[in-house]
């Protein structure tokens, strides 16, 4: 897998690591099942105490912390000081909720002269977590603090490219007293995910990352009867209504698309104007995308960072050209960014026909569709006519009929003049080919446990 720290920056390589020992993976399951088995049985106090020392420890160092994300995935300072305390929160928000969440839930019966019934959430061991390289804490924490609190433990196999943030989050675990097994970073091969998903003590698996990859795990967990949660890609529409605060909505849109270098699953990737304001928002969205000033990702003066990996960057710039071939225009803005490290030029594509596959794309970096609709409703049908459904936004000054599109467009979370609001506090997921399941808040934390019925009969026997 090629584990390796790359400064998308500098190019430079910092540091390697070798791929996992299949001895390792198999004692490192045989751990976590060991942990599992003292784990599920910790009182939740403890699991809360631990929890909250994380988060502490997180903002003790919060720039020693971010630095790391930044070395290695190019995230802006701060950015990935926010992102730090993002983690911080998720922690904080099960130690503050997930015992009340899992509280057992009394049933209304028919008729309750025959007993009580009642659901109990009980954890069903070792899951297996793959994330993705775009926020190496937070999707780390989205799924740990959870699974955690639930009583489960938690293997990790985190992107190739961020190697040190994951081995850091183990320590951070660590120190924050997690007994050893109970989470555990890898650096698998892919031969390797199989073999830990088909171990009969490993209960689950959940993914954030590509199509493909969701694909084969959804597989692989299938046929082995896995329970599998997927967060995949996006390409959300942000859709702008004929009376919506232009200035404002533009500079949403600026950060909405370029944010984290524009490698979002749910970042505004396809903007959606109706025709009235259309050529206005155009000029303010060009305007503002042209301010973006592309450099060292620890200059605070920054505002576009590198892409994470120069094949990331490739990748992009290839796509561009290759929509442009089926058809598009593509307008490159702002000044030229730097010749040195993984840069994409920010670029609006327009003209992006119906017929072009290129509109069904996900692209990963500073590069944004706009579409002209001609109408409110031709606006949700072009927001709907995705193979994606994670998230979008809505952009008008009457809210509640913002709250009233936002209906009808097939996602799974909607923003009302807000491009995306990912906080600890609200669920994340998408449907279609971007995947299945939830993150976060008590849906996430009941993804991996067994909804137990428990009935207590007081009745005579018929017979």
């Amino acid at each position: 897998m090629a584990y390796a720290t790359i400064n998308p920056y500098t190019g430079e390589t910092l540091q390697t690591f070798p791929d996992a020992t299949d001895a390792e993976v198999t004692a490192a399951i045989g751990k976590a099942h060991e942990a599992f088995l003292a784990w599920k049985d910790t009182p939740f106090a403890e699991r809360a105490r631990i929890l909250q020392n994380a988060a502490d420890l997180l903002r003790k160092d919060s720039d020693g912390f971010a630095k790391l994300l930044t070395l290695e995935m190019g995230k802006l300072f701060a950015e990935a000081k926010a992102e730090v305390e993002l983690s911080a929160k998720i922690f904080e928000y099960y130690v503050r909720n997930a015992e009340t969440l899992l509280k057992p839930e009394k049933l209304p019966v028919l008729d309750p002269a025959e007993g009580e019934a009642m659901l109990v959430c009980e954890p069903l061991g070792v899951l297996l977590a793959i994330e993705p390289w775009n926020f190496p804490y937070y999707q780390i924490a989205r799924i740990l603090a959870p699974q955690l609190s639930a009583g489960n433990t938690v293997l990790l196999k985190h992107a190739a490219n961020v190697p040190q943030s994951a081995a850091r989050f183990q320590q951070l675990m660590k120190d924050a007293g997690l007994p050893d097994g109970a989470f555990r970073n890898l650096y698998a091969t892919r031969s390797q995910i199989e073999l830990i998903i088909n171990d009969a003590r490993v209960q689950g698996v959940a993914l954030t990352g590509s199509e493909g990859a969701g694909s084969v795990v959804a597989s692989q967990a299938g046929k082995a009867l896995k329970k599998s949660t997927l967060e995949l890609g996006g390409a959300d529409a942000f859709v702008v209504l004929a009376d919506a605060d232009l200035a404002k909505t533009s500079q949403w849109a600026v950060f909405g698309r370029h944010w984290n270098a524009g490698q979002v699953c749910v970042s505004s990737k396809r903007m959606i104007v109706v025709d009235a304001v259309y050529d206005d928002f155009l000029a303010l969205y060009r305007k503002g995308v042209a301010e973006l000033v592309a450099g060292d990702p620890f200059d605070a003066k920054t505002t576009l960072a590198p892409l994470s990996s120069q094949s990331a960057a490739n990748e992009v710039k290839q796509k561009i050209l290759d929509a442009v071939k089926l058809g598009a225009k593509a307008e490159e803005v702002g000044p030229p960014v730097p010749v040195e490290g993984a840069f994409v030029q920010p670029t609006i594509l327009t003209d992006v026909a119906e017929d072009n596959p290129a509109r069904y794309w996900e692209f990963f970096g500073p590069v944004s569709m706009v579409f002209r609709a001609k109408d409110e409703d031709d606006a949700v049908r072009i927001a709907n006519d995705s193979p994606f459904g994670l998230g979008g936004s809505v952009f008008t000054s009457d809210t509640a009929h913002g709250a009233e599109v936002a209906k009808k467009i097939s996602t799974g979370m909607v923003f009302v003049n807000h491009p995306t609001k990912v906080e600890a506090d609200l669920p994340f997921g998408g449907v279609r080919r971007s995947g299945y399941g939830r993150e976060l808040i008590g849906l996430g934390l009941k993804e991996f446990v067994n909804h137990k019925l428990i009935v207590v009969v007081d009745i005579d026997a018929p017979f």
